[in-house]
């Protein structure tokens, strides 16, 4: 049986699954439309939450960047990771305790202000939409390979399926197809990283073997990647950054921008209680940790594995030829993500880091350039094929990698769409619309929002992980500052949060849009996005920390010059932080 055909049976399967999910657990109102009639069991509603919070951003592109940046870039772990204990702690059971289950519901009525829903529901869909790119550039890279087409045929393949299934569903779909979507790729995600694992250290847990020797060479895994590396003129890969500003930034950024992400919060009013929203919390937090252990090992294994294909005899050593490339290159050059260019004729691979730094060791080698540029989002799911893993094992994280993206990018949908058909069209310009109506606005407003980053995920601004960071750093700007005031400051009136809000979202934008495109049209860029034209050496990826910090400070110095909120906001201020009971999520 082929490989291919093998991928079409497990990616075949887990459709069917989905689909058959979505139809059975479809959607008859508004209320099971946006929160799933509120009835989810918190063990089901944590894993669900794992899934819609791990995207194709953690399965695919997150491994692929730290394989990529080694130390560097794990600050994708510690801000996703941290950011989600912040969520937990600090917002989802004051939110729930609250009673309405969209943030800019929330925002509306703690700043009673029509002004500051209509901001918070621009802020959502700026966020929501550029998270959704990410998404869809993971999908688009998935099913290129595994479906054998080329990298944009795949992505309107995602965006048709996820359609399909998010608008038949809504909440009450989407949670119990991501149940099945995190079992599909937490199993998709552990077993390679299993076999591989004992392949290179002779350890079966990943997280230990990381820590532990290398078969071959006997010595610390770490050690042995960072010999090969430098060897080929890349940075060790435990090396320190340079950068701790960018780097704590960076970090920070994730953080506030994941406590502030309304995907993620909308799913703590699908459970009954306030107690189940924090229950919901800590399993979603018992799910995430299975993958995020697992991720820094897959990243090392996969570098130390690419490495030793093309140079099986060591990077000192003479390269393969490109005639003797394994399957697994052939197969991904097919996408266009694996790319080769023979510089100086040798008819070999000629990978290493071609800067001005090893220029002189390059020439002696008879080296004219690197000449195999891999595309970072590959490597998680190449990982089988590069390990020579049997074909199962692929067409099993084909099926994951799948299903990470597509779990998400239908959460994201879903936050979309009930910003603008409940928070803008009902809460807003038609009050009296009916629950058919609203229904019919909800789909359309997903139809739209997949069309639109479908076609920006076609030319991203980043690989998917990159991406995605971006949208935690316009979350991070402009809605978190809001949630957290709305919760814990009793002054904070309605100017100053829209102020806020602005002030936030705005200059987020601006310094993002100059160096990645305007509204991340290719070729629109003011400056190059290199660390030279950086204020102060901060990255775009970076700005939504000192986004968040110009929000708040806005926002209180305006409430200052300003009145008070009524005695009554006070006081519904003071009832949510305290506990006093709780009502169920209001319907509307």
């Amino acid at each position: 049986m082929s490989q291919f055909t093998i991928n079409l049976i497990f990616v075949g399967a887990s459709f069917a699954l989905y689909f058959g999910i979505a139809f059975w657990a479809r959607a008859g109102s508004t209320k099971e439309f946006y929160v799933a009639g509120g009835g989810v069991h918190p063990v089901l509603n944590g894993m669900a939450t794992a899934a819609d919070w791990m995207s194709a951003a953690s399965f695919i592109s997150m491994a692929g960047l730290i394989a990529a940046g080694g130390y560097a870039n794990s600050t994708f772990l510690m801000g996703w990771t941290g950011g989600y204990v912040l969520l937990a702690m600090l917002l989802a059971p004051y939110l729930r305790k609250f009673g309405k289950f969209t943030v800019p519901d929330f925002i509306g009525d703690r700043f009673y202000s029509r002004t500051a829903r209509l901001v918070a529901v621009a802020c959502l869909i700026i966020a929501s939409v550029t998270y959704v790119i990410g998404q869809m550039t993971g999908a688009g890279v998935a099913f290129s390979r595994f479906l054998e087409v080329d990298n944009d045929t795949g992505l309107i393949i995602a965006a048709i399926v996820v359609f399909f299934y998010a608008v038949l569903g809504g909440m009450k779909g989407i949670t119990y197809t991501q149940v099945a979507q995190y079992v599909v790729l937490i199993i998709a995600y552990t077993i390679p990283a299993v076999f591989i694992s004992l392949q290179l250290t002779d350890t079966f847990i990943p997280a230990i073997g990381l820590f532990s020797n290398h078969t071959e060479s006997g010595k610390p895994l770490l050690q042995k990647l960072d010999e090969v590396v430098r060897e080929l003129g890349f940075r060790d890969y435990t090396a320190d950054v340079d950068n701790k500003l960018n780097m704590v930034l960076f970090t920070l950024s994730l953080m506030i921008g994941t406590a502030g992400l309304p995907h993620v919060i909308i799913r703590f009013f699908t459970v009954p209680k306030v107690a189940d929203a924090r229950w919901s919390a800590g399993w979603a937090l018992v799910f995430i940790a299975l993958l995020y252990l697992t991720a820094p090992a897959v990243a090392s294994m996969a570098r130390l594995n690419l490495l030793s294909t093309i140079y099986p005899d060591g990077p000192t050593a003479q390269s393969i030829e490109y005639a003797e490339r394994p399957d697994w290159i052939k197969n991904w050059e097919t996408t266009g993500l694996i790319k080769f260019e023979d510089k100086n004729g040798d008819g070999r691979i000629e990978l290493y880091n071609d800067t001005p730094a090893f220029e002189a060791e390059a020439t002696a080698r008879g080296w004219n350039g690197n000449e195999l540029v891999v595309n970072r989002d590959i490597l998680v799911l190449a990982n089988p094929e590069i390990a020579n893993l049997p074909s199962w094992v692929i067409g099993l994280i084909a099926a994951g990698g799948l299903a990470a993206a597509l779990s998400t990018a239908a959460g994201l949908l879903l936050a979309i769409s009930s910003a603008i058909s409940h928070d803008l069209i009902k809460g807003t310009i038609n009050p009296d619309i009916t629950d058919k109506g609203e229904l019919f606005a909800a789909r359309v407003s997903m139809f739209v929002a997949i069309v639109v980053a479908t076609y920006l995920g076609m030319n991203p601004p980043g690989f998917a992980a990159q991406v995605v960071a971006l949208a935690f750093g316009i979350a991070a700007a402009s809605i978190f500052p809001a949630l957290m005031m709305g919760i814990f400051s009793k002054r904070v009136n309605s100017k100053g949060a829209v102020a806020g809000m602005l002030a936030g979202l705005i200059s987020t934008l601006v310094y993002i849009f100059l160096f990645l495109g305007w509204f991340f049209i290719p070729g629109t860029a003011s400056y190059a996005n290199t660390p030279d034209n950086w204020l102060f050496g901060i990255s775009p990826l970076s700005f939504g920390a000192i986004g968040a910090v110009i929000n708040f400070s806005v926002a209180f110095l305006v409430s200052s010059m300003t009145e008070e909120p009524p005695k009554e906001i006070q006081d519904l201020v003071e009832s949510v932080r305290y506990p006093q009971g709780a009502g169920k999520a209001v319907d509307h």
